[in-house]
């Protein structure tokens, strides 16, 4: 995908939904984090019903502390992965307590210091909830990005580089977004809908099909 391509691709996804959100539910930047937290090998929709729950009897550092570890475990049970992912949390809200004021920071190396919180995690937080032009790649955006050639990459720190070079800095801060929703919904694993997709002309993959039925 060369850069006029590029620059369609992205026209086109923001004239379909300019103003693009995460689709975990949340009203504070510690809510954020705490869905985000909790998502790892889980869906949105399953992370919001637990959150939902959760976030009624406790959406701060200490109300969760306060819940336990029993407490907590009880709300997010039916998320993959819950017994290690309220240790982390309980973790995580000890330290945002002790050491930054019961905030969440907004620094990388902060946010990456938090227990349970890797580099995509950093990623979501500091682009959803502070505006920063970062690149969360989780499983979607890695098979977007190599299966239209926007940033080919074998890993998923090489594709996020990759997308920091390639994506226009007028889209970079909801390329996240896009990206996500677009392998979400029409770009999918097993069967991607080429046929209702808007950007197959811009895709290396949708020209080759186009080619290959012409």
């Amino acid at each position: 995908m060369n850069a006029v391509q590029i620059e369609r691709f992205f026209a086109t996804l923001k004239a379909a939904n300019p103003a693009p959100q995460t689709e975990l539910e949340f009203s504070s930047v510690f809510e954020l984090l705490t869905a985000v937290l909790l998502s790892a090998q889980a869906t949105d929709i399953g992370v919001n019903k637990a959150t939902r729950r959760l976030f009624a009897v406790a959406n701060t550092p200490a109300r969760i502390l306060a819940l336990g570890v029993e407490g907590l475990e009880s709300y997010i049970k039916t998320i993959g992965l819950y017994r290690s992912k309220a240790k982390h949390l309980l973790q995580t809200c000890r330290i945002l307590i002790d050491q930054h004021d019961g905030e969440v920071p907004r620094s990388r190396e902060a946010l990456e210091a938090l227990p349970g919180v890797g580099r995509k995690t950093a990623n979501v937080v500091l682009n959803v909830a502070f505006g920063e032009p970062t690149m969360a790649v989780d499983t979607h955006i890695f098979r977007v990005s190599n299966r239209t050639g926007l940033a080919p990459g074998k890993t998923p720190l090489a594709v996020e580089l990759g997308l920091l070079k390639r994506v226009p800095e007028a889209y970079l801060v909801d390329a996240h977004h896009w990206l996500i929703l677009h392998g979400r919904y029409v770009c999918q694993a097993r069967k991607p809908l080429c046929n209702a997709c808007a950007v197959a002309s811009e895709c290396d993959t949708g020209r080759q099909l186009k080619s290959a039925a012409a």
